[in-house]
């Protein structure tokens, strides 16, 4: 084991590994989660990178792959799940896969551009990690302002814009029928407007997965940072 995350849940005795609170369901809006550990273990044979997540008042293991991005592959991650299902027969094994909506990959790329999960865990260069994770909150700290700057302009200028349009809209194809009967004309500056509307609104909900995503890729930096405390304290 090179790490473990608690959420509301104790160890007696504390290992000797870095211990830290679950960031991602610290903060969450409601408390409406199991308790739970995961645990960061290595792979003896590949070394590859694991994380492993336990609930154990659901008699369920989850490996989430979206953490450990890169530092393991399919065929590690298998035999992984196929060891636990035979030593914990009473536990339901699965593999969490990323999310395209919560932006899972986008997330994963931009930390691994800048450190790696193996460095912090493993890494013997600390300052250089700590370099690369401050690096990385510079970028969660940048994403939240591109989305503010994009929702400030959903909320400022869609009202308006689509006002205007519909007003335009209406006139234009209202003169310009280019003969088409009158039910087809309002159907289509219905179209028209509906379709400029659709676009505000999806420009709005990537603003909002943008600000999601900078707030996952910044608790990611403060669990980093709290892994690499962790790892001085315990001098490893």
């Amino acid at each position: 084991m090179l790490a473990v995350k608690l959420y509301r849940l104790t160890l007696d005795p504390v290992p000797a590994i870095p211990t830290l609170p679950c960031l991602d369901h610290e903060a969450m809006l409601h408390e409406g989660v199991a308790p739970h550990l995961a645990v960061y273990i290595q792979d003896g044979s590949s070394g590859d990178i694991h994380e492993v997540v336990v609930v154990p008042s659901e008699r369920r293991i989850e490996e989430d792959i979206v953490s450990t991005w890169g530092e393991c592959s399919p065929d590690s991650r298998a035999r992984l799940l196929s060891v636990v299902r035979q030593r914990l027969p009473n536990y339901q094994a699965q593999e969490t896969k990323p999310s395209r909506w919560r932006g899972d990959r986008r997330v994963a790329t931009a930390c691994r551009a800048q450190v790696t999960l193996r460095d912090v865990l493993l890494g013997t260069d600390i300052a250089r990690v700590k370099n690369g994770i401050d690096r990385l909150q510079t970028i969660a700290a940048l994403m939240e302002k591109q989305s503010r700057a994009a929702s400030w302009g959903v909320r400022t200028v869609s009202g308006p814009f689509v006002a205007a349009g519909g007003v335009i809209v209406y006139f234009v194809f209202g003169a310009l029928s280019f003969g088409m009967s009158e039910s087809a004309v309002n159907v289509l500056r219905y179209l028209l407007i509906g379709l400029l509307g659709g676009w505000f609104l999806y420009y709005g909900v990537k603003a909002v997965q943008l600000t999601e995503m900078s707030n996952r890729v910044w608790k990611r930096t403060a669990e980093y940072n709290l892994i690499l405390a962790e790892r001085k304290r315990l001098g490893t």
